[in-house]
Formats: C-alpha cells, sequence, structure tokens
C-alpha cells in the first residue's frame, strides 16, 4: 500500500460490510488480520458510542512495510477496556482479538473525541 485511504462515514451496521471490502479492495491483497480490526473497531463505535455518530477511517503506510488501520469518533472517551468474557458472553472479545494479531495498538485522544489505531504487517 503506497497511498492512505480515508472514509468519513456514519456508525451504522450496514457500513462495517462496505468498509471491509473497501479495505480489502483498497489493500489489492487479503490482509485478514486488517479487516478484521476495522470490523472490531467499527463495530465497537456502532456499540459504545451510538448508531450513526459520524466515524472516520483511515488506512495509512506504517513503518517496515505495516499497515495502520485509525477509527476516529466523536467520543472524547477512552473506555477500551480488554474484558475477560465467559464462555457463554456474546460480546467482550473484540480487544482480546485486536491484541492478538496487531503488531502494537493504541488511543488517541482529543478535546473533539478519540482515535484508536493499530498496526499489521501486511
Amino acid at each position: 500500500m503506497t497511498r492512505p485511504l480515508v472514509l468519513e462515514l456514519l456508525a451504522l451496521p450496514k457500513a462495517v460490510p462496505e468498509v471491509r471490502r473497501a479495505v480489502r479492495e483498497h489493500l489489492g491483497t487479503p490482509c485478514p488480520e486488517v479487516q478484521l480490526c476495522v470490523s472490531e473497531l467499527l463495530t465497537n463505535v456502532i456499540t459504545h458510542v451510538g448508531e450513526g455518530v459520524p466515524v472516520t477511517v483511515r488506512l495509512v503506510p506504517g513503518q517496515d512495510g505495516a499497515v495502520r488501520v485509525e477509527v476516529t469518533d466523536p467520543d472524547p472517551h477512552a473506555w477500551l477496556v480488554a474484558r475477560h468474557p465467559g464462555a457463554d458472553d456474546e460480546n467482550g472479545r473484540g480487544l482480546l482479538l485486536l491484541d492478538a494479531v496487531a503488531r502494537r495498538w493504541g488511543v488517541w485522544l482529543t478535546p473533539a473525541g478519540k482515535t484508536v489505531w493499530c498496526e499489521y504487517p501486511c
């Protein structure tokens, strides 16, 4: 990937597969970890910030050929805590998945919102 991808959209459930598809097409090669990250981060916004809020999804070239995924939302609070769900829990595994497959990840806070980012070798 030599150029960034920037998608500005509303956090809606129907946007999740559309963004995954746009990411796959932009990369030009399968990278399921990046698609998983985008899905999980966008779903977290829908679930924890609210359906229909404006978000920005960015893919940018990272260090050493990595791909950096950034998802920005307007909530300036960082409630990103990896939970340890029980075997029967239907939710709570997104950040555990992110942590397991990402090279590294984190959160940038600003007065206007937050950006959750992660990097993957692709």
